[in-house]
């Protein structure tokens, strides 16, 4: 990866928007939300939109970091295609998108 994405920041500090790159420098998304457990205080997880236009789920251990332009996955872009759908419900996370208003 070529580009710089600026310095590490906390994910509370996200921003919808923001590129996801794969571990191969692909850019595989664009953040929609990021989930966290609020009894924890720990992120779950992003969900990001494809370029197709669908919204996945990227669990929390696959993300490698989190900085000011960018976020980056600790997995391949082929590895990316095969993430399901955001969690519905039952479990203690909550949009810290939702929150911030």
């Amino acid at each position: 990866m070529t580009d710089d994405d600026g310095y590490a920041v906390h994910f509370t500090e996200l921003q919808p928007g923001t590129p996801v790159r794969s571990s191969d420098g692909q850019e595989v998304g664009k953040l929609v939300e990021v989930l966290d457990n609020y009894r924890e205080n720990i992120m779950d997880g992003l969900v990001m939109e494809t370029p197709a236009g669908e919204r996945v789920f990227v669990d929390a251990p696959e993300v490698e970091r989190t900085a000011e332009r960018a976020v980056t996955l600790n997995i391949t872009a082929a590895q990316c295609a095969d993430l399901g759908p955001p969690p519905t419900g039952g479990r203690a996370i909550r949009s810290l998108f939702r929150r911030r208003r």
